[in-house]
């Protein structure tokens, strides 16, 4: 499932009509047209974060790469795979709205 974004306020919490037009129901904003989308994908960010966690391979695909660098920087350690773990966990239970408000934005 793609998640629309509300070009004013940035919400995924949009609707669409039968005409073509997106009406967000965090604002109010009517608009048409295809607004932006995310191209981050939740069933991938929780495999990598369950198998590659530890390395921050998650992080560095949803484009948090400051965090990407701490997991890496710590990975000996093995907290950072654990905390992987729970968080591969945490967006496959996640509906797609979820995952996207949460984690990407």
């Amino acid at each position: 499932m793609e998640i629309i974004k509300c070009p004013s306020c940035g919400s995924g919490d949009v609707n669409a009509s039968a005409s073509g037009t997106f009406k967000c129901n965090t604002c109010g904003t009517l608009f048409t047209g295809k607004p932006e989308s995310s191209d981050k994908n939740r069933l991938a960010a929780g495999i990598l974060a369950i198998l590659l966690g530890g390395f921050g391979v998650h992080k560095f695909y949803m484009g948090k790469i400051g965090q990407g660098f701490l997991y890496l920087l710590f990975c000996w350690t093995s907290i950072p795979a654990f905390i992987g773990l729970v968080e591969g966990i945490i967006y496959l239970l996640e509906s797609d709205e979820e995952f996207y408000t949460k984690h990407i934005q």
